[in-house]
């Protein structure tokens, strides 16, 4: 049994637009842990079928990851996240949680990359770019007028000439570490944009691959400029501070 984590621990304002694909289960979770404990109601969310290649996942203390044993091997051999009373971690759970296949593929290209090279002091491009991925990644699918201004890191046409494309794009926040510092909005707080095909359906995680990831192809966008995500965009001046939209 878990501690119970206190009311304060998890105040978010699930109201955010960009948390409306995490709330129905994030709000109930946070609400379970205060009372229950955070791994417990994590498990009972788990047991609708969240799997990785060694089982259903399951999330534990983590004294339960063994001394010397990397994070990512660990979590690919037992499907056991190790997780901790904090926001960091409970994100991560709820992204595992909402999209499985990603976060295993993402696992399973870390454990690959390990057991080829090792844990060293540098973790190398590829695993440099999963770490990434999995902290601070939005998926971003959008008509090309957006992923060209994107590209060229230009705001006024990808926020304002273009804006009413944005009704035809979707953006979807992964990284578990971009969503815990959006639990207090800032400006400056920017997330690594992977793009995906307009014309998919569902998020295919098989378009991660290590020769895709080692060129780092993200494009940076903050994300407090989405529209109809932050009421003060709605301001074109909200786009003139160049120490957040700079230019290339």
């Amino acid at each position: 049994m878990t501690a119970r984590v206190a009311a304060d621990c998890f105040e978010i304002d699930w109201s955010r637009p960009w948390l409306a694909p995490l709330r129905e289960r994030g709000e109930a979770i946070a609400a379970q842990a205060v009372h229950g404990g955070l791994l417990e109601a994590l498990n009972a969310a788990s047991d609708a079928g969240v799997c990785v290649a060694a089982g259903r996942v399951r999330f534990v203390d983590p004294t339960c990851q063994p001394a010397g044993e990397a994070y990512e091997a660990f979590v690919a051999r037992t499907a056991c996240v190790p997780t901790r009373n904090n926001l960091h971690d409970f994100f991560n759970a709820l992204v595992w949680l909402a999209w499985p296949a990603w976060k295993r593929r993402l696992n399973e290209l870390q454990a690959g990359q390990i057991a080829l090279h090792g844990v060293a002091a540098t973790r190398g491009a590829v695993r440099d770019a999963l770490t990434l991925f999995d902290e601070n990644v939005a998926l971003l699918q959008a008509p090309q007028a957006l992923i060209d201004a994107l590209r060229a890191r230009d705001w006024t046409t990808l926020f304002m000439t273009r804006r009413t494309l944005w009704a035809d794009a979707r953006v979807t926040l992964f990284g578990h570490a971009l969503l815990e510092k959006l639990t207090r909005p800032r400006k400056a707080i920017t997330a690594h944009v992977w793009v995906l095909p307009e014309s998919a359906d569902v998020f295919v995680p098989d378009l991660l691959t290590p020769e895709r990831l080692a060129a780092r192809p993200f494009l940076p966008l903050p994300v407090l400029g989405v529209p109809g995500w932050w009421a003060a965009n709605e301001d074109c001046a909200f786009y003139a501070d160049a120490s957040v939209f700079r230019r290339p």
